[in-house]
């Protein structure tokens, strides 16, 4: 059956995910092949001192993106979208998105970029003996409680942004695995909602304006390959005001966009992982055993089934990086050279991989937002060089790649050199990755393992999604989502590998040692 065909008989499958700087939408085939896509580009905004997106924005640019991928359809398919065989939603995982008993939001939506919560995420770690980083949800919200902000004894349901997205179009407070597991910590065996921590967490919030018990605040969590709703009426409206799009299709459980990126890459069994660079960077490592202690630079989430996962998340990356190389183009264009900005990245890239393997001493530190994985605070971007540093273009643009991972790198050679992690194969998808000359061979150098960039490492997790859905349309009876991702995804899917060069990953090494130690000038800058 053609691309057309499909789209017409209402067999091909919808993923949508909200990134940190693009909302997508991709459309793909019974073959699991992008047919579509649709985008529309957006960007945090920071209000008095806070990490937000409105709510407002997470409607329009759905509308936009939707609309973006119907207009896509038609023109090259000549037929209109109007039912599709599923629909999932991902976005950024964590955050704090809470509202009252008639669904009024109470505070603006606090992102994952927000270290706000130190305090709170403090004494859960101790409280629970697991690791709760500040960016999770119910760091944000024990926080409040702390706080005693106004709007605790009027709350009534908190949830992630895919959580959120999913409840206005199906009318179901529902979660997947992986989600929740960035809102509240998982038992793995029940794939629900640690019971005992859920009761020291009421212990904890006994006496203060919190009225419910936190286990009526969080959404349910559905297993992945079930159906966690359908789209209603009000939802086709708010997705399509056309009228083009229908109501009745059927939803997969929302997910994090850390999970989406373990399925767009097939890395969801143990000793597999995949590192997702964007504006943040993060790695999820499949967990053979449980760790030997707690680690607070070591998120514990899960893969879309429930099984545990390490997670070490940067909340900066290629931020700093875009704003060098488009203060660069700014500078050819003052000269009279209007170079496009592939030309141009492609150009910084090349020059990066010819620059010294150590930078000679030039050290960037790209933290638009506070770090907690080496203890920054704030955002404080820094450029760091010893006087005698050759400091010339080469080396600065390596600088400027190395510090995208660079964070990365501190985190997870806690788990490859004290945990012993074992890595066979890591994936790599997400915007670091559209010129993968050299970033591609530094990140393996920083985690000294092979990195392979599969086809649709472009299409990223809105693919992700996508075949979530299509594994809870298509699953045979019995049929793991590991089976289906092997047998029907990926058994024939291509990708390019590079190994790690030893001159690449002696260069990091000294890069890293003085990067570590430089750590406490960006303190003080930050502390200022």
């Amino acid at each position: 059956m053609s691309g057309a065909e499909q789209i017409k008989n209402g067999k091909a499958v919808i993923g949508i995910e909200f990134g940190s700087t693009r909302i997508k939408a991709v459309l793909i085939g019974e073959d699991h092949a992008p047919l579509a896509a649709g985008v529309h580009d957006w960007q945090n905004e920071l209000t008095d001192g806070v990490w937000t997106y409105s709510l407002e924005s997470v409607r329009a640019g759905l509308q936009d993106c939707f609309a973006d991928l119907m207009k896509n359809v038609e023109t090259k398919y000549s037929v209109k979208l109007e039912k599709a065989a599923g629909m999932g939603i991902s976005a950024m995982m964590h955050g704090y998105l809470v509202f009252d008993e008639n669904d009024q939001q109470l505070v603006p939506f606090r992102t994952w970029r927000n270290t706000m919560t130190e305090e709170a995420a403090d004494r859960l770690t101790e409280a629970f003996e697991f690791n709760i980083p500040q960016r999770w949800s119910i760091a944000h919200l024990y926080q409040a409680v702390l706080n005693n902000e106004p709007h605790i004894g009027r709350l009534a349901f908190m949830t992630t942004l895919a959580g959120y997205v999913h409840y206005i179009l199906t009318g179901e407070k529902v979660i997947g695995a992986g989600d929740a597991s960035g809102i509240f910590p998982i038992d793995p065996a029940a794939c629900d909602y640690d019971a005992a921590m859920l009761a020291k967490f009421d212990e904890l919030a006994a006496g203060t304006e919190l009225r419910s018990e936190v286990s009526e605040l969080l959404p349910k969590i559905v297993p992945a390959g079930e159906c966690a709703g359908r789209l209603t009426a009000e939802g086709a409206r708010l997705l399509d005001p056309t009228g083009t799009f229908g109501a009745g299709v059927p939803f997969c459980p929302p997910e994090g966009d850390a999970q989406t990126g373990m399925a767009a890459t097939n890395s969801i069994t143990p000793r597999t992982g995949n590192v997702s660079a964007g504006t943040s960077i993060f790695s999820m490592i499949v967990l053979e055993d449980n760790l030997s202690s707690v680690h607070r630079e070591i998120d514990i989430v899960t893969t879309p089934c429930g099984a545990p996962v390490a997670m070490v998340h940067c909340n900066s990356c290629t931020s700093d990086l875009d704003a060098w190389f488009g203060m660069f183009g700014s500078l050819l264009r003052e000269a009279g050279v209007d170079m496009p900005k592939g030309k141009l990245y492609d150009m910084l890239y090349s020059l990066a991989a010819a620059g010294d393997p150590d930078c000679d001493g030039i050290i960037s530190y790209n933290y638009y937002a506070g770090e907690p994985v080496t203890g920054i605070k704030d955002g404080r971007p820094l450029l760091m060089r010893s006087p005698d540093s050759d400091f010339n273009i080469r080396n600065l643009a390596r600088s400027l790649v190395y510090s995208c991972v660079a964070s990365l790198k501190a985190g997870m050679d806690i788990l490859t050199e004290q945990e012993h992690v074992k890595l066979e194969r890591i994936f790599a998808h997400g915007g670091f990755f559209k010129t993968p000359f050299p970033s591609q061979n530094f990140l393996a150098a920083a985690l000294g393992a092979d990195v392979t960039l599969m086809q649709t490492a472009g299409e990223g997790g809105a693919w992700g999604i996508a075949l979530l859905a299509a594994y809870m349309v298509s699953r045979g009876s019995g049929e793991t989502l590991v089976d289906y991702l092997n047998g029907k995804v990926f058994a024939d899917m291509k990708g390019s590998t590079v190994s790690p060069k030893k001159e690449d990953i002696d260069g990091i090494s000294s890069y890293m040692k003085k990067y570590l130690s430089g750590l406490s000038a960006v303190r003080a800058a930050a502390a200022e």
